[in-house]
């Protein structure tokens, strides 16, 4: 990412979080004002403030970063209707397939040794600290100075059953 799409996006973070937190000191009205405006249609008379606030908050948020992407909506309506139906969803709703990509301008956060890190992902790799590196792996072992599966560092892949516990030992 270049220097002014990275002042956009901390600019737009920035806005964001300020408009988020001046979501609490708005009243009913204003809030059925700023649904309308988002969303393009009167706010449910049902909803209550909380959760209006709620879902305001998040629009914005996917104004900003984007929405779920098709198959999380597909997974996550399967296993209401389920529920819906009273069958159990652990049994019958299939895994969410892992994705395989970082779409560029994603920004990972990890915190490790009490400092908190932000990686970029750019189009030919990843940015930390005003460094590019090809791979997740290089980053965190930069962090660490120690050996890392990069995306287990940042969080992007669970931990195997069988593996080492990546929090006492590297």
């Amino acid at each position: 990412m270049h220097q002014g799409a990275a002042e956009a996006a901390s600019f737009l973070t920035t806005n964001l979080q300020a408009e988020l937190d001046r979501l609490d000191s708005l009243d009913l009205h204003e809030l059925r004002i700023r649904w309308r405006r988002l969303y393009r249609s009167p706010a449910p008379a049902h909803l209550n403030r909380p959760l209006l606030v709620r879902m305001i908050a998040y629009k914005m948020q996917t104004n900003v970063f984007g929405d779920l992407d098709r198959e999380t909506i597909r997974f996550l309506e399967r296993i209401a209707r389920q529920r819906k139906g009273g069958k159990p969803a652990t049994r019958t709703v299939p895994a969410v397939p892992e994705k395989k990509t970082l779409k560029p301008g994603t920004v990972l956060v990890r915190e490790h040794g009490g400092i908190l890190h932000q990686v970029v992902v750019s189009d030919t790799g990843f940015r930390w600290n005003g460094a590019h590196f090809k791979s997740l792996s290089e980053v965190a072992r930069a962090i660490t100075g120690t050996s890392w599966n990069g995306p287990r560092f940042f969080g992007l892949r669970d931990k195997t059953a069988s593996g080492p516990n990546r929090e006492e030992h590297p």
